[in-house]
C-alpha cells in the first residue's frame, strides 16, 4: 500500500512553466508511476509515465513540452511542464502500480489527491 501526495499546482500564463511533484509514503522503486489529468465532465487522461527502470511515455498532446522524471531514490516523481497552454488546465493526479506503465487509469490502484493546474490565455 502506497500513499501519494501531489504538490506544485497553481496558476500560470500560457507559455509559462510549472513543476509538479508526487511524494510517496515509501519507496516506489518497484512501481511504475504516472500522471493523469482530469477536468470537470471529462474522463481521466494519461499525461506521462515512468517505469521502474526509468523508461518514459508521454501523451502526444504534451510531447516536447512536459518531462516526467523520478528522483534518485525512486520514491518520488516530478512532472516539469513547459510551454503551458490553456488546454493543459486540469486537476493533475499522480498514480502508481506494480508492473509496467499503463495508459488506462483503471490499471492503477494507488492515487494521490490531485493538484490543480490553471493556465490562462
Amino acid at each position: 500500500q502506497v500513499q501519494l501526495v501531489e504538490s506544485g499546482g497553481g496558476l500560470a500564463q500560457a507559455g509559462g512553466s510549472l513543476r509538479l511533484a508526487c511524494a510517496a509514503s515509501r519507496s516506489t522503486n518497484l512501481y511504475a508511476m504516472a500522471w493523469f489529468r482530469q477536468t470537470p465532465g471529462k474522463e481521466s487522461e494519461f499525461v506521462a509515465g515512468a517505469s521502474s527502470l526509468g523508461t518514459t511515455n508521454y501523451a502526444d498532446s504534451v510531447k516536447g513540452r512536459f518531462t516526467v522524471s523520478r528522483d534518485n531514490a525512486k520514491n518520488a516523481v516530478a512532472l516539469q511542464m513547459n510551454s503551458l497552454k490553456p488546454e493543459d488546465t486540469a486537476n493533475y493526479y499522480c498514480a502508481a502500480r506494480l508492473g509496467g506503465v499503463k495508459i488506462s487509469p483503471k490499471d492503477y490502484v494507488h492515487w494521490g489527491q490531485g493538484t490543480q493546474v490553471t493556465v490562462s490565455s
